[in-house]
């Protein structure tokens, strides 16, 4: 039987008794509830208002109401309609956020759960308060048609909208690995051409050719067109294809995407068709035969962004390597697992593979390319043998109290991949923690083990990992209050009146004189100075006393340095805090490793002579306390010779960031930019945004105290108005470490 409200049927849900049916419209803002036996039409709930979009979604309450919304909204604000006594009574409407209500589903307290198209999530409780709302990450990639979907020439920059449209404009670079929000310039960028033979392409499912239909799926819905720059083809962007037909509406390739394509274009030689996708993604394709070459996700909050190749092959930039991951299936009986890329960079990033994709027409020669510049061939692996271990904690839980001077932690660690667990480590408000008691190796799924953790007298968070030799596990995190001594003893509380303030250790470290004098640099070494006179100002302020060791040009020597890090380390209590600082060159060799070179540094023999990562890595890991790095060493240009260039900050400040290792991480720049200092500033463009931050500038509200964050904001508005975008510094902190202050204001 037809149910009288509209002709395309999009839901029809029981009543929890059984004894109706509530049914839903593509095509009309009608609700109707029909007999559940016969289904005839027993009411209509009353739509008044309801005079635009559709209704897609309803749903029965726990409590006898009826839910609705879809595509209808109120100035742009998507709300559901609810219902007293099952679609009878009155009505509420209730405000959800602004995409198309995609679903609807009861809680047991009587409110609902509901979905958008952003995708977004938004908890509603039984009064219709939203209590918790869990919005979009993805870019909205809708109407990504003409001027607001542009390419170069070669395809390797897309101008586009992170929102609908081309609103909040960005472009994205991939020479310069670079996302840049609000461009000055959209030169050399073009947008797609149509053509007047091609009509009805722009939603609908009847596109045509000079009158001939175009052959879609049934239901399948075209959105977007691009003629080819020798107007001898065409690409069309639907629901469901991608598909490049010729002058006469002949096929000559499809291919499934992953979302609606919303947008398409071609790159000015033809060679590439590059897509925006309903998933929040950009890909490039081969346009001779459809191949995909390489994807990429832009966070919508235009910073983030992580490329990667169909073999997994990424590149990212700072903090985005959680963006995207592995999913692994695990048999019928089991969930799949996900791993984000992050946990597998030493085998997967490769942005030398990610640059030279699009160019060299396909993944394989793209890998030959970056193996014969880099001199060492690329290892194919079993990505089930790379997996990190399973862990799950059997005692505590979180929440729970503790008392005395530690807490005992019962767990299960597992290795789906089979390789043997070599570690299981704490860290504690994000940082190390002297070895506990009882740490073993495990080899058993049934193995359960227990870890003793030593904790400070107050209210922590307490993460636990396990690790392999090829991956670190997610942590599982502990929050655990403190309650009291234990009888007997056991530590005094922290209490805000008597928490002993920390004492801060600094190495900072600015190089502008090198013994090689090619190396020459301009304000390192002042930078060094001034950002260590800015931390010694928070002596008997925020810190009871500030230590810091400054390392000039000649007294920067590798040594000198590497003594500088065993002290930092040696120095520093879980009481208190450290910072690095290090201004002056820094490079990779030609296999992507990073050094910092010292005064004294023999470029021509760089492993020996120069500062590697993983004494950096090692020193931050090992450090107590709460541990920042600052570091600006992106100055190099073409000293280092062609198969050496400037250093790849992003990878680390991904490594360094991680919550395994904890540091939090201050980067001045990005991607391939370099470092800007000009001699008007006084400064390098970051350390005079970073100065003036420490100094007072950063404490926006006027709170008499600057966090982590209020820094971040601070330094990445201040180099960008020094540089005139053309410089974009980083923060990444690891989820382990709530924000806390770094200085005070008085």
């Amino acid at each position: 039987r037809k149910a009288p409200g509209g002709n395309q049927l999009r839901a029809a849900v029981f009543s929890p008794d059984g004894r109706r049916i509530a049914v839903s419209f593509r095509d009309s803002t009608a609700v109707d509830v029909l007999d559940g036996e016969d289904l005839h039409l027993l009411y209509r709930p009353d739509v008044a208002g309801v005079d635009n979009g559709n209704i897609l979604s309803v749903a029965w309450g726990a409590h006898g109401s009826l839910y609705a919304g879809g595509r209808w909204n109120v100035h742009d604000i998507c709300k559901i309609r609810r219902w007293a006594d099952g679609g009878r009574g009155g009505y509420r409407d209730l405000p959800v956020g602004g995409d198309t209500i995609m679903d609807i589903r009861p809680l047991p307290d009587g409110g609902v759960v509901v979905g958008s198209a952003d995708p977004a999530l938004t908890l509603i409780d039984a009064a219709g308060r939203t209590t918790r709302q869990r919005l979009a990450e993805i870019a909205d990639m809708r109407n990504k048609l003409r001027g607001n979907f542009r390419v170069s020439s070669d395809g390797r920059k897309v101008y586009f909208g992170l929102a609908y449209g081309g609103q909040s404009p960005a472009l994205f670079d991939l020479g310069r690995r670079q996302l840049t929000r609000n461009p000055e310039t959209t030169a050399g960028l073009h947008a797609a051409t149509e053509s007047p033979d091609i009509r009805d392409w722009a939603g609908t499912t009847h596109p045509t050719l000079n009158g001939s239909p175009l052959a879609l799926e049934a239901y399948e819905i075209s959105r977007a067109v691009a003629i080819a720059p020798d107007r001898r083809s065409f690409l069309l962007g639907a629901d469901w294809y991608l598909r490049r037909f010729d002058t006469r509406g002949r096929l000559m390739w499809k291919q499934p995407v992953p979302g609606v394509a919303w947008g398409v274009n071609l790159s000015g030689d033809g060679k590439l068709a590059v897509a925006a996708f309903g998933d929040g993604t950009i890909r490039w394709y081969r346009y001779s035969d459809g191949r995909l070459l390489l994807s990429l996700f832009p966070h919508k909050d235009g910073k983030r962004w992580i490329a990667w190749t169909p073999g997994g092959y990424y590149d990212a930039s700072s903090g985005a390597e959680d963006l995207i991951g592995w999913h692994l299936n695990r048999g019928k009986d089991r969930a799949a697992a996900f791993y984000p890329v992050g946990k597998f960079r030493s085998r997967f990033y490769r942005p030398d593979i990610v640059a030279r994709v699009l160019d060299a027409g396909s993944e394989a020669e793209a890998i030959r390319l970056a193996d014969a510049a880099r001199g060492r061939s690329t290892q194919r692996v079993d990505l089930a043998r790379m997996v990190p271990p399973d862990l799950r904690v059997l005692a505590p839980s979180s929440g729970s109290s503790f008392s005395g001077g530690s807490v005992t932690i019962r767990y299960r660690a597992s290795s789906p991949s089979g390789e043997p667990v070599t570690r299981v480590f704490a860290l504690v408000d994000g940082r190390p923690v002297s070895r506990g008691r009882g740490v073993k190796i495990v080899r058993k799924a049934t193995d359960a083990n227990s870890l003793t953790v030593p904790l400070p007298a107050k209210d922590v968070t307490v993460a636990l990992f396990a690790e392999n030799r090829f991956a670190t596990s997610d942590p599982v995190l502990l929050h655990l209050h403190y309650a009291g001594r234990a009888a007997g003893g056991g530590a005094k509380r922290e209490t805000a009146a008597f928490v002993i303030k920390p004492k801060l250790y600094v190495l900072a470290v600015g190089i502008s004189h090198y013994d090689d004098k090619r190396l020459k640099l301009g304000l390192p070494a002042k930078d060094a100075k001034d950002f260590s006179a800015a931390v010694l100002a928070q002596k008997g302020k925020l810190y009871r006393d500030v230590v810091v060791k400054t390392l000039i040009d000649g007294q920067a020597t590798g040594d000198n340095i590497l003594d500088g890090l065993d002290w930092l380390t040696r120095e520093t209590t879980s009481k208190d805090v450290a910072m690095l600082f290090l201004a002056g060159h820094g490079v990779d060799d030609n296999t992507g490793d990073y050094y910092f070179l010292p005064s004294d540094v023999n470029t021509r023999r760089l492993r020996r002579t120069g500062i590697p990562f993983y004494e950096i890595k090692k020193t931050m890991e090992s450090l107590a306390g709460k541990a920042l790095f600052f570091v600006d060493s992106c100055h190099s240009g073409d000293v280092m010779g062609k198969r050496r260039g400037v250093a790849d900050i992003n990878a680390v400040v991904n490594e360094l960031s991680s919550a395994e290792t904890g540091a939090v991480v201050f980067a001045a720049s990005t991607g391939n930019q370099y470092s800007l200092e000009d001699d008007r500033w006084g400064n390098g463009a970051f350390t005079k945004a970073l100065v003036e931050g420490l100094r007072g500038k950063a404490d926006f509200r006027h709170l008499g105290r600057i966090t982590v964050n209020m820094l971040d904001l601070y330094i990445s508005e201040r180099v960008k108005e020094l540089t005139g975008g053309r410089q974009t510094p980083t923060t990444t902190k690891p989820s382990t470490i709530p924000d806390f202050p770094v200085a005070v204001v008085r």
